[in-house]
């Protein structure tokens, strides 16, 4: 393309897929964009695909000094490579020709401890910083994904008007982008955002499974399954291509292709770090931890094949061999049963964003971030909506789970819960995200739990004291004296 009548005031450096996807959705609305890369066949690769995907007003650089001085003082870059090292490699080429009031955004999936690192060093040359998470996937990427900045306010102002249009829209809530925070707030919540989305993805494997070896639902009868649902409560974009998935015949032999699939779940990292940060926190993400638990012991493919045979022997296939059901009102309770865990597994992220919000000053808005999840996500779902009205009637709602809304939805669902978590246990079934969050949700509800009797057992062996329900101060008791005594 012939060089623009002005400079860009934008440019993105790393161009993989997700990369020249964000740049080409810059330009296509109506910001003209420089791009840059280490290797520069990508950056031809990206000037040809604007080319033919409508002439768009993209320019390829070779070399970082003629990328940076492509751009509008003051500049605003963005980043778009592996998390670690590379982003820390990227900066310093790219500031060695940055000036005093330029702009770096990072829009990988970066620890957010990384994100204050790098604003705080940017501040020392003068230059501002955001970490942005960035979600949606390559198509989120390219027609509109969910943007959650956080760092420098002013450089978010910069370029508030691009993010805004570049954004995935939501007709009755607006741009899916806001200003999250200070720090590496931005980064944070994106962290627990894939985190809320590893627990989503479990559940939704556990209502495969119970549907498929419990209610013997074939594939097509599960597209139609998920296709349904998506017509209701549950509808999002993960149940949505879950049907799809459903669909698809294996272009490689017969059948279909998920049925295929090796049983092995990769990962990242954000799932770990989400269950780290909750660890350090204190707070309760049974849902979340044990979708990462079922991704390590997925990958013990080899050892689970031979756990099989030594187990065989011990009935397992003949209980679902024998089981009677009814599917259509089996269908009905798994659509209950994660209506409601996923209730629990939403509580959880919130939670965790909200005590570190408190913990650094954020000052996070959670509704607000309910909002911009609404679109261009992952997790989009139309329960999100839900979530956004929750926190707009109570900003500072101890949890969704006592919403009044929520709460009833829960009560309206814990009976058919309860039968698919029993269902699925009788039939050697695991269902760790389910049976998680109804534990979380029966531990959460009961005022009194067993927790006296674990601090009076601390008291005995360690000394720890104990509080008691009927008078103040902290008490120690000489248990083993006593015991000995009474043995005598």
């Amino acid at each position: 393309m012939a060089a623009p009548s002005q400079p860009p005031r934008i440019g993105l450096a790393g161009l993989a897929v997700m990369g020249q996807n964000l740049a080409l959705n810059i330009a296509e609305k109506g910001f003209p964009i420089s791009v840059y890369n280490r290797t520069s066949s990508k950056v031809d690769e990206t000037v040809e695909r604007a080319k033919v995907e409508g002439n768009l007003p993209v320019y390829g650089f070779h070399d970082p000094e003629s990328f940076v001085n492509s751009l509008q003082k003051p500049r605003v870059i963005i980043m778009l490579v592996k998390a670690g090292a590379p982003v820390d490699q990227t900066i310093k080429t790219l500031s060695a020709y940055m000036e005093k009031g330029d702009c770096i955004i990072d829009g990988g999936n970066e620890w957010y401890e990384n994100t204050e690192r790098r604003e705080k060093a940017m501040a020392e040359l003068g230059l501002l910083y955001l970490g942005m998470g960035v979600s949606g996937g390559e198509e989120g990427a390219r027609y509109g994904p969910s943007l959650m900045p956080g760092g420098s306010f002013e450089a978010y102002k910069y370029i508030e008007d691009i993010l805004l249009k570049v954004a995935a829209q939501v007709p009755d809530s607006g741009p899916c982008v806001t200003y999250v925070g200070k720090g590496g707030s931005g980064n944070f919540v994106k962290m627990v955002h894939n985190g809320i989305e590893y627990g989503d993805m479990q559940l939704i494997a556990e209502a495969y499974d119970v549907l498929k070896s419990v209610g013997k639902l074939s594939n097509e009868e599960l597209k139609g399954v998920f296709s349904e649902w998506n017509k209701g409560e549950l509808l999002s974009f993960l149940i949505e291509i879950t049907g799809d998935i459903f669909g698809i015949k294996d272009d490689k032999g017969e059948g279909y292709l998920v049925d295929k699939v090796l049983d092995k779940t990769g990962m990242k990292g954000t799932g770990k770090w989400t269950v780290q940060q909750a660890a350090d926190l204190s707070v309760a993400a049974p849902t979340i931890a044990s979708s990462l638990d079922s991704r390590f012991l997925s990958g013990l493919k080899e050892e689970r094949v031979k756990a099989a045979e030594v187990f065989k022997s011990g009935g397992f296939g003949d209980i679902l061999a024998d089981q009677e059901v009814d599917k259509k009102k089996l269908i009905d309770d798994v659509r209950q049963a994660l209506y409601a865990s996923k209730i629990c597994s939403y509580a959880q992220g919130m939670n965790l964003i909200r005590a570190k919000s408190v913990e650094k000053g954020w000052d996070l808005t959670l509704g607000e971030l309910a909002r911009i999840w609404k679109g261009g996500c992952i997790i989009r779902a139309i329960f999100l909506d839900r979530i956004k009205k929750a926190y707009d009637r109570n900003a500072d709602l101890a949890s969704l789970l006592v919403d009044p809304e929520f709460a009833k939805e829960i009560i309206d669902r814990q009976s058919a819960w309860r039968r698919v978590v029993c269902l699925a246990i009788n039939s050697g079934i695991s269902v760790p995200g389910m049976s998680s969050s109804l534990a979380y949700f029966d531990t959460y509800r009961r005022a009194r739990l067993p927790a006296n009797l674990v601090q009076a057992q601390r008291d005995y062996f360690g000394a720890h004291t104990y509080e008691r329900i009927d008078m103040e101060g902290s008490f120690h008791t000489e248990w083993f004296k006593i015991a000995k005594q009474s043995k005598i």
